[in-house]
């Protein structure tokens, strides 16, 4: 009690717009959402202010938190023993020898619950996105139409994109994880496009940095067609493009600190789109030398 006392006080002492940041991380995995919006007074221009308080809408059933924190104990338990195991919850030998290691594979609504999908609506547009199984389960369909219509509220300049992201990691009692890819170097992807470019999105949090997180992209260009297409893409070739920052790949990406992955589609076309993705796993290649992900020709060869 003496802990939650000293906690909440500190809280306080750094302001109002700070507290969540103190108690999201211990009170979130008990209280509802609602807490955390608590102390949001961001509205966006047009929309009407809620009516109802959200502190009404928490629900402090006491059941309800013996529960969470039932389950929040029983995944510190398995983390502890996996860091105990060795990487990953793998022996260290088996760790190193590892050359490949499938990330998300969609056969079942459960899969496709690990991802969430945006697109322009979310600042007035009128794109549209769905996410949904493939035929005979055996993959995800990401569907659409995009729309560049720009929405009449004088300050946005351009629209016309949707996405695709996987929910981040997030340990026991709203810990904040990490995927580590630091074993691979290159991301394996077995897809099925219809000519539409989409960019490939690495969302990092680095440990030298004064930004919340770096955005590394790659342009993955989809032939169509009816048949699947394996692209590899090494990590060496995402390029930094986050927070205003020179497009440059001399930033290398910090694989032990990678927040999620995502897709974008943005390429300023109206009309339907869909991409068809099978799996999404990593690579490790030694003997790769490839530096481009895609066939090149030479465009004017010597005879």
């Amino acid at each position: 009690m003496a802990l939650t006392i000293t906690l909440l006080n500190s809280a306080y002492l750094r302001g109002r717009c700070c507290r969540h940041k103190v108690l999201h991380p211990l009170l979130g995995p008990v209280l509802s959402d609602s807490v955390y919006k608590l102390y949001s007074s961001y509205r966006r221009p047009g929309s009407q202010p809620e009516k109802k308080p959200s502190w009404q809408n928490t629900d402090l059933s006491f059941k309800k938190s013996i529960e969470v924190l039932k389950t929040q104990l029983s995944m510190l338990k398995k983390e502890t023993k996996d860091y105990l195991i060795g990487p990953g919850g793998n022996p260290l030998n088996q760790y190193l020898l590892e050359q490949t290691r499938v990330l998300w594979e969609f056969r079942s609504q459960e899969d496709l619950n690990k991802w969430v999908i945006s697109s322009d609506v979310e600042i007035g547009g009128k794109s549209e996105v769905y996410l949904k199984l493939g035929r005979n389960n055996q993959a995800a369909l990401l569907y659409g139409t995009l729309n560049t219509e720009v929405p009449r509220d004088g300050e946005t300049k351009y629209s016309g994109y949707c996405s695709m992201r996987a929910k981040p990691p997030v340990g026991s009692f709203a810990r904040k994880k990490y995927y580590d890819w630091s074993n691979f170097n290159s991301l394996y992807l077995r897809v099925r496009g219809d000519g539409r470019p989409w960019m490939v999105n690495i969302y990092t949090d680095p440990y030298f940095s004064h930004q919340k997180d770096d955005l590394y992209n790659y342009f993955m260009f989809t032939r169509g067609g009816p048949y699947w297409e394996e692209i590899k893409i090494p990590f060496s070739k995402f390029f930094l493009s986050s927070r205003g920052r020179v497009q440059d790949n001399q930033h290398p990406i910090w694989l032990d600190k990678i927040s999620t992955l995502g897709f974008t589609i943005g390429d300023k076309v109206d009309g339907p789109f869909q991409l068809e993705i099978d799996f999404i796993g990593l690579l490790n290649d030694r003997a790769h030398t490839e530096e481009f992900a895609y066939e090149t020709y030479e465009k004017n060869p010597q005879v």
